[in-house]
This record gives structure tokens, sequence and C-alpha cells, in this order.
């Protein structure tokens, strides 16, 4: 699999987890929360690899079979990764603090609460349809499930790392540096909006 492939994914990848959404909710209200932000963001990256494996068993065989397939889904890619931008430049703000609360949840139910959120999130079940197919290889060695697979383990460390530092630092970096938080906001905005369109360009030209 080309490096090529993996490190243009991979700036998609970090710029839609910069974006706050549902994840950045749910790790900052464990970060404010509970004990520990682990378990919350384990179930988090649990129903990201069972996204990865769905894509890898079914999308993967209709690409390989279809190749048309891959030209609509990279189109959908790019017109949603505008979209996406377009409201995040609209809607840019800082997700809000939660209140501090003594009585933490169980390890278990954070893990499985976290699941839910990331494994059955519109947002996430497009971004993995969308966008993992068309940042693969048809023509290299490697089998494209296991590209897809590749790639959604690299999203899922990315995740891993960024929603740990989301929960831990919760009180220090939103409550403290609200503007600095629109920034990167508005920054992943234009860069997906700039993405979504060299994406159209390169498929349809």
């Amino acid at each position: 699999m080309a490096v090529g492939y993996i490190a243009a994914f991979w700036t998609v990848s970090v710029l839609l987890i910069l974006v706050p959404g549902a994840d950045w909710a749910y790790a900052i209200a464990a970060g404010l929360r509970e004990r520990s932000v682990l378990p919350a963001v384990g179930g988090l990256l649990l129903g990201y690899v069972a996204l990865t494996a769905i894509v890898a068993a079914g999308v993967a065989a209709v690409v390989d079979r279809n190749p048309v397939v891959l030209t609509a889904l990279t189109v959908f890619g790019g017109l949603y990764l505008m979209w996406l931008g377009g409201t995040t430049l609209a809607t840019a703000s800082t997700p809000a603090a939660l209140p501090e609360h003594t009585n933490p949840a169980p390890w278990g139910a954070s893990v499985l609460r976290g699941i839910g959120i990331s494994g059955l999130n519109p947002k996430a079940i497009l971004l993995f349809l969308a966008l993992l197919p068309q940042f693969t290889d048809r023509t290299g060695s490697w089998p494209l499930a296991a590209q897809i697979g590749t790639l959604g383990l690299i999203h899922t460390l990315s995740c891993a790392a960024i929603y740990l530092c989301v929960g831990t630092l919760a009180r220090t970096v939103l409550r403290a540096r609200p503007t600095a938080a629109r920034l990167v906001t508005r920054i992943s905005g234009i860069a997906m909006i700039i993405i979504g369109t060299l994406l159209l360009l390169e498929r349809l030209l």
C-alpha cells in the first residue's frame, strides 16, 4: 500500500477528528465526571474497530466487483467533506464544558456508552463508508480489505491520541482557552473544503 495513500488519509482523518462532535462531547464529559477517561475513550475506539470490520468485509467486496462504486463513493466523499467543512465554519464553536459530578459511572457502562456513540453515530458511519474505500489502491499488492483495515486502524489510533488529550485536558484547554478551540475548528473546516474539492477534481477531470 503506497505511503501517499496512507498520508493523505491520515491528514483527512486527523482534521475530521479535530472537529468537535459527539465523540468530543463524550470525552469531555468523561474527563470532567469520571475518575479515568480510559473506559470512555476505549468504548469509542471499539466502535470504530467494529465499523472498520464492517466496511472491510462488505464495502470492499462491492468496490472490488464494481469499480464505478469507488468513483461514486469518491464523489460522495468529496461532497460530504465540503458540506462538513462548510457546516463547521458556519457553526464553529467550543463544546460546552459539562458540570463536574462526583458519582462516576461503572467502567463497563462507560465502555458500552462509548461503543454506542461512535459505532451508531450516522456521521461516523458515513465517514467510513465514503472515505475509507477511496484512499485504497486497487492496483496495489495488498488486498482491498487489508487496506481498509489498515486505514481504519490508523483512524482509530489517531482517535485514541486526540480523545485522550481532549478528555484529560478538558478543564484547562476548553475552559481556559475557548478561542484556541474555535480557531482549530475553523482551520479544520477550511481544510476539509479544500480537500473535498481536490478529491472531486481528481476523480471527475
